[in-house]
């Protein structure tokens, strides 16, 4: 039988509900129950997170128009986010979608990170499902100071904690709910790329609970986007060997700017690199600043590398590591 998880969390007067499984005839019963319900709370804006829900049949997307109306008839809102390809052909043709999607609400991953996300292939794997690890890897060694905690995880435990750590990357938008939802949904796919690489690292912070996480990979020559970064940056910095960070978290209270340095730091060392590389979208001028505050540097613009688009390229040195040089005249921007 399938099933359907629901799982609801309140920021004021919105409400953001995650949906797992999918939403056919014997699980719409409880969508509708829970979307009810949160307007039956007094709830004035529902995001309904769907990153996770494989399929919707016509009477899950009528359940969800006829919410999304009476929601408007109390003045209050229902939108959809992240709905894979079968559920965006069927919004598409009932033509819901005005009605239901929610509109993107930051800039696009660079095309560049994307493609090299997109064509992961799978590396050589353990018996925990990791990628081979030397015999110094401090995978298994949790690092403990100031009461925080850093210790790494398996493939398997960052799976098994996905939806946690997106809990945690959404809790650190301070925006809106829905731009916590696009944040969550923008989270879970890139972890899901970036486990599927060879060499794939994530580390994570810990109080009494999840305070923080970084993951990336290390680039080699595997496909035409790997080989074109792995050059451009060898011309950049003089370093052919460095780990890509895909994503850092950090909760935001006093201590997120030096948890986030400790677990770029961790991870670092637990890969055995000696430089760090980010790529971020040139629009997105909030995560070049944090980046910056976090003791990169941030190389502007790099041109000629494959896709449309060129992306703003950072660097980060390891403790001990290789000293990141001045910027040379390789892309445009800022030095």
């Amino acid at each position: 039988m399938r099933r359907l998880d629901i799982h609801r969390r309140d920021r004021g007067e919105r409400a953001l509900v995650t949906l797992a499984g999918e939403i056919g005839p014997a699980t719409v019963p409880l969508l509708r129950a829970a979307l009810e319900q949160c307007l039956r709370d007094g709830v004035s804006a529902i995001d309904v997170d769907l990153t996770t829900v494989g399929s919707c049949d016509a009477g899950g997307l009528e359940v969800l128009r006829t919410v999304s109306q009476r929601a408007d008839r109390v003045h209050a809102s229902l939108r959809l986010h992240h709905p894979c390809a079968q559920i965006t052909r069927l919004l598409t043709v009932t033509g819901s979608t005005p009605l239901l999607l929610a509109a993107p609400a930051r800039p696009v991953t660079p095309v560049l990170l994307h493609d090299l996300l997109e064509t992961a292939a799978p590396g050589p794997t353990g018996p925990s499902g990791d990628a081979t690890r030397t015999s110094g890897d401090r995978a298994r060694v949790p690092v403990v100071k100031d009461g925080i905690r850093l210790r790494r995880l398996s493939r398997w435990q960052a799976e098994g904690m996905s939806e946690d750590l997106a809990d945690l990357a959404a809790a650190s938008v301070a925006g809106t709910c829905h731009e916590a939802c696009q944040e969550r949904g923008h989270f879970l796919r890139r972890l899901a790329a970036s486990t599927r690489r060879p060499g794939f690292a994530l580390v994570v912070a810990e109080t009494t609970g999840l305070v923080g996480c970084a993951f990336g990979f290390p680039i080699s020559p595997v496909s035409r986007s790997d080989r074109a970064l792995r050059e451009s940056v060898e011309r950049l910095t003089g370093c052919a060997r460095f780990l890509l960070l895909t994503q850092v978290v950090a909760h935001p209270h006093a201590q997120c700017r030096d948890i986030a340095r400790r677990l770029q730091q961790r991870l670092l060392a637990d890969r055995h690199a000696a430089l760090a590389v980010a790529l971020l979208h040139p629009a997105d001028q909030a995560g070049q600043a944090a980046f910056e505050s976090w003791g990169w540097r941030n190389y502007g613009e790099m041109v000629g590398l494959p896709g449309q688009g060129a992306p703003c390229v950072l660097a980060l040195s390891g403790e001990g590591g290789l000293p990141v040089p001045r910027p040379r005249a390789v892309g445009r921007g800022r030095a």
